[in-house]
């Protein structure tokens, strides 16, 4: 290494700009060639459009206790990620916050092991553990090595059946999240998306909740305790198991976590609020901000919807991705942003869609009119072929390029599993994107992109 930077770095600095043609020769008789090494970026590369797809299958068992186990026996690489998901977020929990901190404060200490103890215990052998929140679940995440596995599982099996919520670090962990929530309250994207929500399902709803400074002070031990209780400790849930996976790890699997007494979680799944039917715009004015945080969107449903595929596709048209028609104008044209995007957001019970940017605070008011012309667009002009196959060639590829790890795959197969799609669903993802026409797009534009039926948030000043 030594030698190779010490020869470029005797180099003139402009050698490889002066240097336009390598001249090869083969052999002493051989035609001497001159061949650049410059590209002619004028000409597109050539491309094969990707047809088939295959994904390897779950595979999934039931453990002693009846506990599912999906298995993704993917890599040759000797890594597990083991997952134990519980119906637990958002969604079921008696008062707002009550499942963020009950998932939070799992790893906060048992009767035999401290807080301290535990992330000891997990960095002796080269782990990682999670504790995530969700509105619909919470999930506790281990990435070990998969000779570590049993030591694993003892701690999963600890903190899964014995947290005990010390009024200690319930007090630390409700310090730091008071901190946090005062920064980001500060930023104008925070807040945008707190009001968006809040606004297109109510502030009441488990999709519409944010967090708020009296929901942090009111958190006590007993509260989390209960709900542990009830959603937790010795309740189902379900294990997926990914990575370099053989019978010896399901049969140790099932040793610790197989033999645990469960049954279902108490309490019923709570009804949904009344439905949002009408949508003001909010405005949010900060005299200080130079710029402007703009979410735009409207309440949707879940993957399950048969237009969901089509609308995906739609989606990807208007905002989701660096070629989309919100980026060319937005960006690239009136340069109002560095980035526009627009998404689907997907939950296990109803989504939204929704168009984001921070643009300079003068340029809002023309930005949210440009929103409006590209939507305008889609509902009167079909999309050109060129486009569309852009877009499906697009979406293709970056699934594609999405399922390069097990873990990337057991993801797939969560959203399937847990949103309730056929276990194919992404077998035919492919066949779904190239089926769609522009006659589709533009009766998908006209039913779900109208103006009455999106919620418009702006914070920072018009």
């Amino acid at each position: 290494m030594r030698m190779a930077n010490s020869f470029l770095g005797n180099l003139p600095s402009d050698y490889f700009y002066r240097t336009k043609f390598i001249i090869l020769q083969s052999a002493p008789c051989a035609e001497k060639k001159l061949i650049s090494p410059m590209f002619d970026r004028s000409q597109a590369p050539d491309f094969q459009t990707i047809q088939t797809i295959s994904i390897p299958k779950a595979q999934t068992f039931h453990l002693d206790n009846g506990l599912p186990l999906h298995v993704i026996n993917v890599g040759e690489q000797p890594l597990l990620r083991i997952e134990c998901l519980f119906q637990a977020g958002t969604w079921y929990e008696p008062e707002r916050a009550t499942s963020l901190f009950t998932v939070k404060m799992m790893n906060e200490g048992t009767s035999t092991r401290s807080s301290r103890q535990i992330s000891e215990y997990v960095d002796q052998y080269g782990a990682f553990i999670e504790f995530n929140h969700g509105v619909d679940k919470i999930t506790v995440t281990v990435y070990s090595l998969v000779k570590y596995l049993p030591e694993i599982l003892v701690l999963l099996s600890d903190i899964l059946q014995d947290s005990i919520f010390p009024e200690r670090e319930l007090d630390n962990l409700k310090n730091i999240t008071l901190q946090t929530l005062k920064v980001n309250l500060e930023k104008n994207a925070y807040v945008a998306n707190a009001l968006f929500r809040s606004h297109l399902f109510g502030e009441n709803h488990p999709y519409g909740k944010s967090l708020r400074e009296k929901d942090i002070l009111s958190k006590e031990p007993e509260g989390l305790k209960a709900f542990y209780e009830q959603r937790i400790r010795g309740k189902s849930f379900d294990i997926v198991l990914a990575g370099k996976v053989s019978e010896k790890e399901i049969g140790l699997v099932n040793r610790y976590l197989g033999q645990l007494a469960v049954s279902s979680a108490n309490g019923l799944d709570r009804p949904a609020d009344a439905q949002v039917t009408t949508y003001q715009p909010v405005l949010v004015t900060k005299e200080e901000s130079l710029q402007s945080t703009i979410r735009l969107g409207r309440r949707l449903f879940p993957r399950r919807h048969p237009d969901y595929a089509r609308l995906s596709v739609l989606n990807e048209v208007l905002g989701g991705y660096f070629g989309s028609r919100l980026m060319k104008n937005i960006r690239e044209d009136k340069g109002f942003t560095y980035g526009i995007s627009s998404n689907l957001a997907a939950f296990q019970k109803e989504g939204y869609w929704l168009i984001g940017t921070d643009v300079k605070r003068e340029s809002t008011g023309q930005t949210l009119r440009e929103i409006e012309k590209e939507i305008e667009r889609l509902r009167t002009e079909p999309v050109d072929a060129y486009e569309l196959e852009t877009v499906r060639n697009y979406m293709i590829g970056s699934f594609a390029g999405s399922l390069n790890t097990a873990f990337d795959i057991a993801d797939r197969f969560k959203i399937t599993y847990f949103e309730g799609l056929p276990l194919d669903y992404y077998d035919h993802y492919i066949d779904r994107v190239q089926s769609v026409s522009a006659a589709d797009l533009l009766e998908l534009a006209n039913t779900y992109l109208v103006g009455e039926a999106f919620q418009e948030v702006v914070v920072g000043g018009m």
